[in-house]
């Protein structure tokens, strides 16, 4: 491959990053496979990160680093958009989202909007959201990348039913306008996020993210308060409902099937009242 086709890779990495073999394309969502943690808010390297650039230029003949120089730039994605095919443009992406680099990822992925690809679409609807979630993100701004993420989830579901990713980000995706709609709203999605999550587990029984997020369905539901089971009797014949036995068996499941351990995210305790979860949710944990 040219050395302008790779360069992309001399991205920053993310703090606690270091270069090393490439993670699998699992391991940042990918097809067929379980997902791993969660890098919240890239954390690019202060002196370090300019250190290490002074010796790659230094290394870099002149062509070599006005290249990297423009690859470096936000523009420098849709320069070299139509270069690159599907796959490259996958390779791409998986490298950003696993080295936390969120908006570089947004903005590469962004000039794909208009695909028909389902790889990218749903990378897309999980970039969207992942830039909703940043600090710097304004309510105002939230609310259209919910929406947006939304979206892109669906379209990727029409291109590829069959896919296991795109169902499970439909699922996540509508979750999360449920904020935007109401009690109503988010107890009728309560059952099209469970049939989406139970779909991708379908279709990939190894995918423990989707194993472990149905568990976290399963817990919520399995919590309720009496007061919301009344409101949601009051407002659906059959409300959604579930165990915790029955979140207990997913989460054990999803730590069985993932090379990542779920262990940090989740604290199991036994007593006098029976069986207890309390899951706490790590900020680094990647979905």
């Amino acid at each position: 491959m040219a050395l302008a086709a790779r360069l992309w890779r001399f991205v920053p990495l993310p703090r606690g990053v270091f270069p090393g073999p490439r993670l699998s394309r699992a391991v940042a969502g990918g097809r067929g496979r379980g997902c791993g943690r969660r890098l919240r808010g890239p954390e690019v390297m202060g002196n370090l990160g300019a250190f290490k650039r002074s010796l790659l230029f230094s290394a870099l003949p002149y062509l070599g680093f006005e290249a990297y120089r423009l690859f470096s730039q936000a523009a420098v994605v849709h320069a070299t958009a139509k270069v690159f095919g599907v796959e490259e443009i996958l390779e791409q992406a998986d490298y950003l989202y696993e080295s936390g680099e969120t908006e570089k990822l947004y903005q590469l992925l962004t000039q794909y909007k208009e695909s028909e690809d389902a790889e990218l679409l749903w990378r897309l609807a999980r970039a969207s959201r992942d830039i909703a979630q940043l600090s710097g993100t304004s309510e105002e701004e939230k609310k259209l990348l919910v929406y947006e993420a939304l979206e892109y989830a669906k379209r990727a579901l029409e291109k590829n039913e069959s896919s296991f990713a795109a169902h499970k980000w439909y699922a996540i995706c509508i979750s999360d306008v449920g904020d935007y709609e109401g009690i109503k709203a988010k107890i009728a999605n309560a059952y099209i996020i469970k049939e989406h999550f139970e779909k991708a587990i379908e279709l990939n029984p190894k995918d423990a993210t989707s194993i472990h997020l149905m568990g976290i369905w399963c817990y919520t539901f399995a919590e309720m308060p009496w007061y919301q089971r009344r409101i949601a009797k009051m407002l659906f014949a059959t409300p959604p409902s579930s165990t915790y036995e029955e979140a207990l068996g997913y989460f054990h499941r999803a730590e069985q099937d993932s090379e990542i351990s779920f262990r940090p995210m989740l604290s199991i305790c036994r007593g006098e009242n029976g069986l207890k979860n309390y899951i706490t949710c790590s900020p680094t944990s990647r979905i």
